[in-house]
């Protein structure tokens, strides 16, 4: 019956010659000092919360609206279990090879290790590179967005435009993405740890004030009357909720704690899911009770009734400079496999990190990597519809299904077994997923095809 048994850190036979494994010596450069392996557990749940726990779950409500009280608390809490875990099962793949002398530090080196090198090389490669990137420009237009708020909210007759915003984001990134290595933003993503937790508990606070004192409209739970429409509610409120649970990058994380390695991953995603918790469910079921199908896209949005404030301007200007510190924060993290690549081309690991024949390079290339991504924010504003879309692609097999089958492949369960076909199921149930998010976002991006022009000052 061993074979029906979940897998846990502890199902790993623990070698004491882990602490001997190293990565390999002929590291490139983008390993060597990108992800440099000199973090704790603690440090690993930083980058974990980081990664995952950002401002984009202030539109919980919004896609609970989609799915209803029921559909809504339920996907809510399956996303939670399966990205659990999803990238515990990852941990255990990577930690379970670093035993057998091979420590992966890339989600791509994984890919052509187990699967073959065209799947590291022309699928998970290329994938993962277009979300992180993907993710950066729409950190960039939420940057500007919260900006353009916090502008509104003092001179609400202001003729600045969104992408001027968007631009003056860009220079605050410009600076913050020369920091030199996964590891240097430890103290960052605690402090962002920390402001997501105080974002969302005033977002929550917000939403049961307003809810409680009649300042929110009626409250309405029903669901889109027509059939289809409801159908393609659930699956775009379903692909929400999936893509605010995913990350993309553990391999990466899981690189930057110091070897050994068994169990530290484990104690990482203990503290992610804990403030998941905390400010997921707080923020949805909070946003969703107190303004229905009414909650908007961001529940911050519901706090204004047409051009009137409902809380002072100062609990809302800090609301919004809490999101605004912590989108910094979430930018740098999905630069750095960005940074990981560019720094594998241009940098030469046989000289010091801080030599100027790689402080150059570094310089260059990571300020045009933050000039680009915001130039598309600016000139797209509603990347957002068209991120919905790659997230289908990306997201959901990097965080959902290669897991899975990563660990089936490596660990060669029993076909019989419990978790043979737990894996099995989630990876078939999550491609279908895919493809009718994707579907849907097709659908929703025609239909908001009318507000598309460059530039444009949404």
């Amino acid at each position: 019956m061993a074979g029906t048994v979940l897998p846990t850190t502890m199902d790993v036979p623990t070698k004491a010659v882990e602490t001997s494994i190293k990565p390999p010596k002929d590291l490139d450069a983008g390993a060597l000092f990108v992800l440099k392996s000199k973090g704790s557990w603690l440090h690993c749940g930083y980058h974990l919360t980081t990664s995952i726990v950002a401002p984009v779950l202030l539109s919980l409500p919004f896609a609970m609206g989609l799915l209803g009280w029921v559909g809504g608390v339920m996907w809510l809490a399956l996303a939670a279990l399966v990205t659990f875990y999803s990238y515990n099962l990852l941990s255990l793949v990577l930690e379970h090879h670093a035993k057998l002398g091979h420590r992966y530090l890339r989600f791509r080196d994984m890919a052509t290790h187990i699967l073959g090198p065209g799947w590291g090389r022309y699928f998970v490669g290329p994938l993962q590179f277009g979300i992180c990137y993907g993710a950066v420009i729409v950190c960039s237009l939420l940057g500007g967005q919260s900006l353009k708020f916090i502008y509104l909210l003092y001179k609400p007759n202001g003729s600045m435009q969104l992408y001027q915003f968007i631009v003056m984001f860009g220079v605050l990134i410009l600076f913050l993405a020369q920091m030199p290595s996964f590891h240097s933003l430890r103290h960052i993503n605690l402090l962002s740890l920390i402001l997501c937790l105080t974002y969302s508990a005033c977002a929550a606070a917000g939403s049961i004030y307003i809810g409680s004192t009649g300042k929110a409209p009626p409250k309405d739970y029903s669901l889109n009357d027509d059939e289809a429409n409801r159908l393609f509610d659930a699956f775009n409120g379903i692909s929400i909720i999936a893509t605010i649970y995913a990350s993309g990058i553990i391999p990466e994380i899981q690189a930057t704690i110091a070897p050994p390695v068994t169990g530290k991953m484990f104690k990482g995603l203990c503290i992610c899911y804990t403030v998941i918790i905390i400010t997921y469910f707080s923020v949805g079921i909070s946003g969703y009770w107190a303004f229905g199908n009414g909650a908007q896209g961001s529940i911050l949005s519901n706090f204004i009734a047409g051009d009137k404030p409902l809380f002072p301007s100062w609990f809302l200007l800090m609301i919004n400079i809490f999101t605004l510190t912590q989108l910094a924060a979430v930018t740098l993290v999905y630069l750095q496999p960005t940074n990981e690549v560019l720094e594998g081309f241009f940098a030469d690991p046989k000289r010091d990190q801080f030599s100027v024949r790689n402080t150059v390079p570094r310089l260059i290339f990571r300020s045009l990597t933050v000039v680009i991504g915001t130039t598309i924010a600016a000139m797209l504003p509603f990347f957002g519809d068209i991120m919905a879309l790659f997230g289908a692609f990306g997201c959901i097999p990097l965080d959902f299904i290669l897991p899975m089958i990563f660990y089936n492949v490596s660990f060669k369960p029993s076909k019989k077994s419990l978790v043979f076909w737990i894996n099995t199921t989630i990876a078939v149930v999550s491609s279908a997923l895919a493809a009718v998010g994707a579907v849907s976002s097709v659908r929703q991006m025609v239909l908001d095809a009318k507000t598309y022009h460059l530039f444009a000052n949404m």
